[in-house]
């Protein structure tokens, strides 16, 4: 549905030109909820409007259902309303002093389809529908709610029937509750339409609860692209392990038996990468595991609790072992983990990277 080969985007800042895009190469496939994920200035909404045709890229090729749309070599570069797209703002884009239904029917009836009136109203009632808002077509703009507003953004992108629905951070002016009832019902209905999204967002939960898959980006460039399990499980490097969670970092060397010797004591690595000198090993908390001192496992250590809080559903633990404090999430008991306690590192469960690899934080600023 998307391909786009070698696009890259300069800006200009004072004298020096800034690289948004950096040869970025990604296809999505029809029916795809796809997502980009990534900070402030990694180029992730650069990329969207591209797509869009909201900016010229410096260079590069886009294709969208076949159609070559932008192509520098070639001359090429398709208006935004010749791409067959819809698109949600962040700022949704919601004129206060048009009606719900106004603001639907303006893209209807002045847009590159322009319908007859019976047309425009028979779209605009099938999108009020879709997003639940079906009593919603004279309500003024101006009284509308922060999540109706998006909402009747949607329904004005679905009305115009997109080949391609594009959403730039649709849901971060909504309070924490109302985001995740809404990301829930765009999962649900892009999936019943079958619709082929390209969405962006520096929100690593809501990218992993919308996602078929992810490209995470940073400095116009994308890291790795995956499923969420992937790219929690797999990580390619360090940085992206660190933005998808919460992970417990040791500092070690490897050695020559295939284990890693680290500031807590020798560990056992399931099929180690080949890395020479030093490297970080990963585990995130709940992988971390609270066992017997009798338990003969590998990567089996004794330390103490230094803290614990029961959360309701789980509970966080600081171990330390040695000179070092393990963070540990477990089910909660009948009682906190206290004094001395037996952890379990499982091999499967542990990352390595190179311990010189660039330390770049992804974590939204």
């Amino acid at each position: 549905m998307i391909s786009i080969t070698g696009l890259r985007k300069n800006f200009q800042s004072g004298d020096h030109a800034v690289a948004a895009l950096q040869g970025i190469d990604l296809e999505v496939a029809r029916g795809e909820f796809f997502v980009l994920l990534g900070p402030s200035g990694s180029g992730k909404t650069t990329l969207l409007r591209s797509v869009a045709g909201l900016e010229k890229p410096d260079g590069g090729e886009i294709s969208l259902d076949g159609k070559l749309v932008f192509s520098k070599s070639r001359r090429i570069a398709e208006p935004p309303e010749a791409r067959g797209i819809g698109m949600v703002f962040q700022s949704y884009a919601i004129w206060p002093h048009l009606t719900v239904a106004e603001n639907i029917g303006l893209v209807l009836t002045h847009g590159r389809s322009r319908l007859s009136k019976s047309e425009a109203q028979t779209r605009i009632r099938h999108a009020l529908s879709l997003v639940q808002l079906d009593d919603f077509e004279n309500r003024p703009a101006r009284l509308l709610s922060g999540g109706q507003q998006q909402r009747v953004a949607l329904a004005r992108a679905l009305a115009v029937n997109p080949a391609l629905l594009l959403m730039d951070e649709p849901l971060s002016n909504l309070d924490a509750r109302l985001r995740e009832e809404v990301r829930t019902n765009i999962k649900k209905l892009a999936t019943r339409l079958g619709i082929t999204a390209l969405y962006v967002t520096h929100d690593q939960v809501e990218a992993m609860v919308l996602a078929d898959r992810i490209a995470v980006m940073a400095h116009g460039e994308i890291l790795q692209i995956g499923n969420p399990f992937e790219l929690y499980r797999a990580p390619a490097n360090s940085q992206i392990a660190e933005f998808f969670g919460s992970i417990n970092w040791l500092h070690g060397k490897m050695l020559a038996d295939g284990r890693v010797d680290t500031e807590i004591g020798p560990l056992v690595i399931a099929a180690p990468r080949q890395y020479e000198g030093g490297v970080v090993v990963g585990i995130r908390p709940e992988d971390v595991k609270l066992v017997p001192a009798s338990a003969e496992l590998e990567n089996r250590l004794a330390g103490n609790v230094v803290t614990s809080f029961f959360l309701g559903d789980h509970v966080m633990c600081e171990v330390m072992i040695g000179a070092t404090i393990v963070n540990v999430k477990s089910l909660p008991d009948d009682a906190k983990p206290a004094g001395g306690v037996t952890v379990h590192l499982p091999k499967q469960r542990i990352v390595i990277f190179p311990e010189a690899e660039p330390q770049q934080s992804l974590q939204p600023r």
